[in-house]
């Protein structure tokens, strides 16, 4: 089998990993409220998504 001669250092380890970064979430504005709401998501404060009230409104 093969084994690894030496022990890889931490630096080693985390040049390599560095690509391996979560995304940032975006974020942006619903049309009906204003209030900021990830894309493709219902809108937590008025309930709406693709124009249409898909939940009740959480602050209603």
């Amino acid at each position: 089998m093969a084994v690894p001669k030496r022990r890889t250092s931490k630096r080693k380890k985390r040049a390599r990993n560095t690509h391996k970064v979560a995304p940032a979430i975006n974020i942006q504005a619903c049309p009906k409220c204003g209030e900021m709401k990830r894309p493709h998501h219902v809108c937590e404060s008025c309930g709406f998504y693709a124009g249409e009230q898909r939940v009740k409104a959480r602050n209603a």
